[in-house]
């Protein structure tokens, strides 16, 4: 492992990469350049405890800026693009203009700026939700792509997209594929989050649909590490391919609903269930066979032992979620 790796990771002030942010400087030698817009998914307050860690650099720009990305990149030595619009009910309800700007366009930008200034490799972060419903349980690698909804679209779209640099260009491309991430530090509009919350403040946790619709739920501290590998991991063993990042467990969304009542000791009689949302996905549940064989990679941390540190985080720090709630056009999700 080199002492003097530099990553830089878009999207830094969102949820999942704000965590992976705080793994590299706490288990790795590496610096972190960090670049983040702070939309409403960027918060600052998510990297708190780490800004003026002496190997972070953060930057407040936009991956559409070519400019400003090619000075970026000329400095790195790996790339995790996790910066995105990621808010499936905002993609419905409001167009998906921003959403194929930043998933895609963003993409397009970072992956020019490599072909001018070599990296070592460039991980992009796509998402589970490219499958669309599974045709096959556990869906693997080779599942067709079936997205269901605008943001899921997009991120097909930066997913292809890159690959499509690695075969024209030759370029180190890795395509990672989280399935559904939760943890502290989670936006209230995500459907964990949301159910905690709601169930801290006494309100009904509104399901949508009968609450059937599952999905394969990753804590993402583990995600974080499966990244990690796939930097450490012998770039010609992974240049080119896609990675699921999952457990191969999935789990309904009204489970998911009993167990945050459960665990915080609320009524059963707070469930509600709203209308079924446009494009829902019924089933998500990831096969685990890839990461494991190329990156010695498996997710450890058990769905009732992640919960319990989540619930416990969203205790802690009411007032960051509070703040978060209050904000204008909070979508459910």
């Amino acid at each position: 492992m080199s002492l003097t790796r530099r990553v830089l990771v878009t999207g830094g002030a969102g949820f999942i990469s704000s965590n992976f942010i705080r793994h590299l400087l706490w288990a790795t030698p590496y610096e972190v350049v960090s670049i983040d817009a702070l939309t409403y998914a960027g918060n600052l307050e998510n990297l708190a405890d780490v800004i003026s860690h002496e190997r972070l650099s953060f930057v407040h720009g936009d991956i559409r800026d070519p400019d400003l990305v090619r000075s970026l990149v000329a400095e790195v030595d790996v790339i995790v693009n996790a910066a995105a619009e990621s808010h499936v009910e905002k993609s419905i309800a409001e167009g998906a203009s921003e959403f194929v700007t930043t998933n895609v366009e963003g993409t397009q930008i970072l992956l020019d700026a490599i072909r001018d200034t070599p990296v070592e490799r460039f991980i992009l972060i796509s998402s589970s939700e490219v499958y669309g419903t599974a045709l096959a349980a556990p869906m693997d690698e080779e599942h067709a792509l079936n997205p269901r909804s605008p943001y899921a679209a997009t991120k097909a779209g930066a997913d292809r997209l890159a690959y499509s640099y690695f075969v024209t260009y030759g370029l180190p491309i890795v395509i990672v594929r989280p399935f559904n991430n939760y943890g502290p530090r989670q936006h209230p509009e995500k459907v964990i989050p949301r159910f905690v919350t709601q169930a801290l403040s006494g309100e009904q946790l509104t399901i949508h649909g009968d609450g059937h619709a599952s999905r394969d739920w990753l804590y993402v501290d583990d995600d974080a590490e499966a990244i990690e590998a796939i930097i450490e991991a012998d770039v010609d063993d992974v240049a080119g391919e896609v990675l699921n990042v999952a457990t191969g467990i999935d789990i309904s969304v009204g489970e998911i609903a009993d167990r945050v009542l459960e665990t915080l000791g609320k009524p059963a009689s707070l469930k509600v269930h709203v209308p079924e949302r446009p494009g829902q996905v019924d089933r998500h549940i990831g096969s685990t066979e890839k990461a494991r064989r190329l990156v010695g990679w498996s997710a450890h941390t058990s769905f009732d032992e992640g919960l319990a540190r989540t619930v416990a985080w969203y205790r802690e720090n009411e007032t960051w979620w509070r703040a978060l709630r209050a904000e204008p056009n909070v979508f459910s999700s």
